[in-house]
């Protein structure tokens, strides 16, 4: 875990994929409980120290994630989940290329919880939450058929990127549950590679980027450098 930030109010974090966002029936790890024994060691706190889960990342997934550090700072920065102030842009190395240079993708997705795996269903069937993202190409390699596409948000469902990239026939490189080319080669090659939101007490919008790992994986076929900055704009 790499601690990016932090104050009195927010812990930012990078996460490490395969590590859990919280605890789970696997017993790992997560990064819940290292953020809670990070604050509670270095502050040297008694007790358990208190730490908000603001929102998730799917356990393949790694990059920036944001924990509070007071029950008003959670509650603040899910308002502004709740009203769009919170952006989360991934990138993803999906296989083969999108038709459309730019798009957007909105469909309903369900999650079935007995294989753990969401599908897309009808805007009436029980259950169904609409899912809404955009995404646009960067670069494309044609010696792989790959290619490199950045991803907005809108909505935070769970798998939701790798649905819905799969549903225009470009699934994620390395997704072992929904049919990416290489499935059991290397790790998903989706990265939370930015988070920005309002400071929930100073109001100041803080931005926060990182690089997705280029070992064992597919990012390495691609200029990360020029399309993701690594400045951190939280003391501007």
């Amino acid at each position: 875990m790499e601690v990016l930030y932090e104050d009195n109010h927010v812990v930012v974090v990078s996460k490490p994929q395969g590590v859990p966002s919280q605890a789970d029936e696997s017993g790992d790890k997560d990064m819940l409980t290292m953020v809670k024994e990070y604050v509670k060691e270095k502050y040297n706190k008694p007790g358990e120290a208190f730490i908000g889960l603001v929102h998730r990342l799917d356990r393949p997934t790694g990059g920036v994630m944001v924990f509070a550090r007071t029950s008003k700072a959670a509650a603040r920065l899910a308002d502004q989940m709740k009203e769009g102030d919170f952006d989360k842009t991934y990138l993803a190395v999906v296989c083969g290329r999108p038709r459309e240079a730019k798009g957007k993708i909105v469909s309903y997705l369900k999650k079935d919880p007995k294989t753990n795996m969401a599908m897309i269903v009808p805007q009436t069937e029980d259950g169904a939450k609409r899912a809404e993202l955009d995404y646009e190409v960067l670069e494309h390699n044609p010696e792989t058929n790959r290619t490199l596409v950045k991803v907005k948000l809108y909505s935070g469902r769970g798998h939701q990127i790798r649905v819905q990239m799969k549903s225009i026939k470009c699934p994620i490189y390395g997704d072992q549950k929904y049919g990416g080319e290489g499935m059991a080669k290397v790790m998903l090659n989706l990265f939370a590679c930015e988070l920005s939101f309002n400071h929930p007490t100073t109001k100041q919008k803080l931005i926060f980027r990182v690089y997705p790992p280029e070992t064992e994986s597919a990012w390495n076929e691609f200029r990360l450098e020029k399309y993701l900055s690594l400045r951190t704009n939280y003391d501007d």
